[in-house]
């Protein structure tokens, strides 16, 4: 155990600075150590963690209750596309003016895009109505 002027004087016989490590313990826990190397090695670590993370974002597909089957066939392979580039999809069939009455037409147009998409993705949240439109979230296997 040295005192603060001990080590200051031996972290500059190094040509070091004087950390401290540990502030709370009895006594203080300082180290002998090249601070800007230090902060440079920490910046490091958090930039490659940085790098290697994977940012999801959730792509929406919107559709009506009387889309044509061409047109829906064309929504899928949007939607296997979204999930292959490991993305969640969110797919929303939004009802306008009197089309409210045919919820079940919905519904069934959800049914008909599971059963295409049954291998490539996991249900988030089944199909259930929020106001206007009727909302499913899909997310892609691991």
């Amino acid at each position: 155990m040295l005192s603060l002027s001990d080590a200051l004087v031996e972290a500059s016989k190094y040509g070091m600075d004087l950390v401290e490590v540990s502030p709370n313990a009895d006594p203080p826990v300082c180290r002998i150590m090249d601070y800007g190397k230090y902060r440079y090695r920490q910046n490091k670590k958090v930039q490659s963690a940085r790098k290697s993370q994977t940012v999801i974002q959730v792509k929406e597909v919107r559709l009506r209750p009387k889309t044509e089957e061409h047109d829906r066939e064309v929504k899928i392979k949007h939607i296997k596309r979204f999930l292959e580039q490991r993305n969640k999809v969110k797919i929303t069939v939004m009802f306008r003016g009197r089309e409210i009455a045919y919820v079940d037409m919905g519904r069934a147009l959800m049914e008909s895009i599971l059963n295409a998409m049954a291998d490539d993705c996991i249900i988030d949240q089944p199909p259930r109505l929020e106001g206007r439109n009727m909302v499913m979230l899909l997310s892609p296997k691991k």
